[in-house]
């Protein structure tokens, strides 16, 4: 087939009123800051956009997960040839519905979000689940580092990844500190109601808060603000 006969994929925008730019500036305000739904739709009014809270429940739920996988497609692409790679392993506890639930999150060595992924329980069966996703999309790190949780050893070793493997209570800072942008959003939301739910929160909160991870307090104002306008121009041609 010749490039001049190919079909381009229909607009995933095709059927609604409202134009690109505002469904993703509505799905960038709610996901990337502690904000309410209520709040989204009152901050795009004071921008002249009239639409209801529920509307923008609806257009994160269903272009959040979109531009997510979008993100994490081009990053996955740019990290998997790299070699010096360390990824670091934890757990979180998440309320849903008053129960608790883990969530399991891998982070690498620049502070970025691999992988979330909600279990019940919290053994060696969900490690090991939880590492073969992140290992499939991902491939493998020179490095793994983990907290004392001996699930993570049991599932380490049944991976055939133990000389990998390193353990410390200060070595895991990174991904412990990482937990900090999800929690604060986790209290703007007042819980989660069901595990699905968490989990697609919690996947695309990751990936948004990649995107728009701009190191800050490493770099100069100047190289700031260019890490910024570059990542809200891109994000701006998600989907496009």
């Amino acid at each position: 087939m010749s490039p001049s006969s190919r079909v381009n994929p229909p607009s995933p925008f095709r059927r609604f009123n409202s134009s690109p730019e505002i469904i993703r500036l509505a799905v960038m305000m709610y996901v990337k800051y502690p904000l309410s739904l209520r709040n989204v739709e009152d901050l795009l009014f004071e921008r002249g956009i009239d639409i209801c809270h529920e509307t923008v429940r609806y257009w994160w739920n269903r272009f959040g997960p979109m531009f997510a996988g979008d993100i994490r497609r081009q990053r996955v692409n740019r990290m998997r040839g790299f070699k010096q790679w360390k990824w670091h392993l934890d757990e979180m506890v998440v309320k849903v519905n008053g129960k608790r639930r883990y969530l399991w999150r891998a982070v690498d060595h620049e502070g970025e979000v691999l992988e979330s992924y909600v279990t019940v329980e919290r053994d060696k069966k969900a490690a090991l689940r939880f590492m073969r996703k992140t290992l499939k999309r991902h491939g493998r790190a020179e490095t793994i580092v983990t907290d004392g949780l001996r699930s993570y050893s049991a599932a380490m070793s049944e991976l055939g990844n133990v000389d990998r493997q390193e353990v410390g209570r200060h070595l895991n800072n990174r991904v412990e500190n990482s937990h900090l942008p999800f929690r604060r959003r986790e209290r703007a939301m007042q819980r989660f109601r069901q595990m699905k739910s968490l989990q697609m929160f919690a996947s695309v909160h990751a990936n948004v808060h990649n995107h728009f991870n701009t190191e800050r307090h490493l770099v100069d104002r100047t190289t700031y603000k260019q890490r910024r306008s570059a990542a809200l121009a891109e994000w701006r041609q998600l989907m496009g």
